[in-house]
């Protein structure tokens, strides 16, 4: 499609370019692409007789009276008629000029929201048009579009933007890049006409089919885009088995001698995992593997396993997590499981003091550390590997794909790329897995370990706060350990939720007989590692915290759970959080605090983590309430940034995506390659063909 500069454009000079890129707008295909949010009918004149309160209408009149009243500030009122009855426009802002437009006898068209005044219907602010003696009353001929606004840049500069876009689309219209048999087969519009379609619809067009999103013309673009993206991630899985890796052979004794010194056995599923990733690392081509598995289903001890194998064959591992506390608590578990076996380790964060670093550092350029734990500062300048040939990337939809192919260029040496194992607590539905890991093949951890009880789950009013700290009191009275978890540090008088402290405090008074500690995001290092292992050996029996200890904390004896505002979070992240308990012999418990009266879709959250304990339906509703960008993370998330499409609502087309996807790639390369290019253009640095 066309790639000229917006400038081009009559009408667009420096100062309203930077206001549209305000709107990601800077080539003219962009205007194209920029679809109406709502629709106006325009297309038929209403008789004022016929108005209804809350309607948008167009009219049509004759101006009876125009004048200024001051009514607790200064308005402009002027009275129309059609002859079927009167109306009043209603004006705040308004000029001497302006005024002067409403003389009597003058005939106007306006259009703008009916309203129910003390004199009967208004329309406040109406666009209007004033008409020559010879001139009627026009209507449009097709639906008049509303766009995203943005300040400066008003509607009808943005109409009379796309109306020059779309005539050099007709005048030069884009090559149909998907083949018949797809675009017939789903029953849908070449591109130019859906894109036609879309800017100006007809006055019969189906207007709440397009709001919903799933008009053919929206589906057909869809269908283009979530193409493109895939084709994108299949060309980076393409590209990463012609590049050469360390083929790990070796180490079998390793890891079986590893296997058969833990103090437990491997579910069924962890054997298979196992046996995925030893398959793949064994190829002289680089794995590109995720591993999905829900709290608990123990994905730690299978990336154990791969690191093993890794450094028996001589290479080094490196395990990245998104925050200190998780890349901590990976630090110390390999670090028990590791060093009787004499392999050295280094810890690599942002934190770190400048001696700490420069150690870990040297030792890993050396290569005398074999095994590498960190945050992202793994991927930072000034962080050399001897031999990297394993990257093991936990939570890793908080990490976008470049900061992963970041970490994964780290180990690019004269022998190849490093193997690369990325693992999820959080189980994502299939098909938006089809669409944010197309470039990685896929396994699943879906068996708990044997003698796990589902944690039975409860929501209850804060009113009954006191209640809960009841229940608190007899649980840690009778042996077991609790955990209180708060979504903020400090008192917030605006979100007005209960502070991690203020609530440590409260429980602190309520329960003098319990030893009571308090672990959140603002302490140090070392002081957070004092509160977790304090509670992990028992000195501790009631944990007020943050939600840091969403991940990776495992301490069996805790089989409680206090979530406050639990309204205000995401189900997957109260699930993680539910994940802490439960994994001990005793039954557990996990009370949802909320703050009454509960909106719809706080309530059918609540409903869902208290209904079931499987993550992948959690995911689902997750997804279903609160769209992919929440149920991954945040905006830093790996997910790419759709024009069009909505993962939620497109779903069901990913299944024909990926197969259209296929077929293109084994039939048509270039063909594939321009839709790439079309929809990602140079943003496509890691998928080219």
């Amino acid at each position: 499609m066309s790639k000229s500069p917006l400038t081009t454009l009559k009408g667009i000079g420096p100062a309203l370019a930077k206001k549209l890129e305000k709107l990601n707008l800077y080539w003219v295909d962009d205007l194209l692409f920029l679809l109406p949010i709502r629709y106006e009918d325009r297309t038929q004149l209403v008789k004022i007789g016929a108005l209804e309160a809350g309607g948008r209408c167009l009219v049509s009149g004759e101006v009876l009276l125009a004048e200024t009243v001051f009514r607790g500030r200064r308005n402009l009122l002027v009275r129309l008629s059609d002859g079927s009855g009167q109306l009043t426009l209603r004006f705040f802002h308004f000029s001497r000029a302006q005024q002067a437009q409403f003389q009597p006898g003058v005939h106007i068209t306006c259009f703008g929201e009916v309203r129910r005044g003390k004199s009967g219907f208004e329309i406040i602010h109406p666009e209007y048009r004033v008409l020559r003696a010879d001139q009627d009353a026009a209507t449009d001929e097709s639906l008049t579009p509303i766009y995203p606004a943005t300040e400066g840049v008003q509607q009808g500069r943005l109409r009379s933007l796309t109306d020059q876009a779309l005539l050099q689309l007709h005048a030069a219209p884009p090559p149909e890049l998907l083949p018949a048999s797809i675009t017939e087969k789903l029953g849908m519009p070449s591109l130019a006409d859906a894109i036609k379609y879309l800017h100006r619809p007809p006055p019969d067009a189906d207007v709440e089919q397009m709001l919903a999103g799933t008009h053919p013309c929206q589906q057909r673009l869809a269908f283009e885009e979530l193409l493109a993206h895939y084709l994108s991630l299949r060309n980076l899985r393409a590209l990463a088995a012609t590049e050469d890796a360390v083929a790990l052979t070796d180490g079998n004794e390793d890891v079986s001698g590893f296997v058969a010194e833990l103090p437990f056995r491997l579910t069924a599923a962890q054997e298979r995992v196992v046996a995925d990733i030893l398959a793949d690392v064994a190829q002289p081509h680089p794995m590109m593997r995720l591993i999905q598995g829900d709290v608990g289903s123990g994905k730690t001890v299978v990336a154990a396993i791969a690191c093993i194998k890794a450094i028996a064959c001589g290479v080094q591992a490196a395990i990245m997590a998104p925050t200190e506390i998780l890349a901590e608590q990976h630090w110390h578990s390999f670090g028990d499981w590791f060093r009787p076996l004499g392999i050295e380790s280094a810890w690599l964060s942002g934190s770190q003091r400048a001696v700490a670093r420069r150690e870990s550092l040297e030792s890993i350029a050396s290569g005398r550390a074999q095994l590498v734990v960190g945050t992202h500062a793994l991927f930072q300048e000034g962080v050399d590997f001897k031999k990297l040939g394993l990257v093991v990337i936990d939570e890793q939809h908080r990490f976008g794909v470049h900061q992963r192919m970041a970490l994964r260029d780290k180990g690019v040496s004269a022998d190849g790329h490093p193997h690369q194992l990325v693992m999820t607590a959080t189980p994502i539905p299939r098909t938006l897995a089809m669409a944010a890991y197309a470039d990685l093949d896929t396994s699943v951890i879906d068996e708990l370990p044997p003698g796990r009880q589902p944690v039975s789950t409860v929501a209850v009013p804060q009113a009954r706060r006191d209640e809960v700290v009841e229940r608190v009191r007899s649980a840690c009275a009778s042996g077991q350990q609790a955990y209180w978890v708060c979504p903020l540090i400090e008192e917030s008088e605006v979100l007005g939720y209960q502070a991690a402290e203020a609530s440590f405090q409260m429980l602190t008074e309520a329960l003098p007989e319990l030893r009571i500690g308090l672990v959140h995001g603002r302490m140090r290092p070392l002081e957070k590692e004092r509160g977790m292992q304090a509670f992990k050996e028992g000195l501790i029996q009631l944990l007020v915290a943050t939600t840091v200890i969403e991940v990776g904390v495992d301490v069996p004896n805790a089989s409680l759970m206090i979530i406050e505002n639990a309204e205000r979070m995401g189900l997957s992240q109260l699930h993680q959080l539910r994940g802490r308990v439960g994994r001990g012999a005793a039954q557990s418990h996990c009370v949802l605090l909320y703050k009454a009266p509960l909106g719809r879709i706080a309530k059918e959250r609540l409903a869902v983590l208290r209904d079931t304990n499987d993550g992948f339906v959690v995911a689902q509703r997750d997804l279903e309430l609160r769209g992919p960008g929440e149920l991954l993370g945040t905006r830093q998330t790996g997910l790419p940034e759709y024009r069009i499409a909505d993962l939620v609502r497109d779903a069901e087309l990913m299944p024909q995506v990926q197969i259209a996807a296929e077929n293109l790639r084994k039939k048509s390369a270039q063909q594939a390659a321009a839709i790439v290019q079309r929809w990602l253009g140079d943003a496509n640095r890691y998928g080219k063909v």
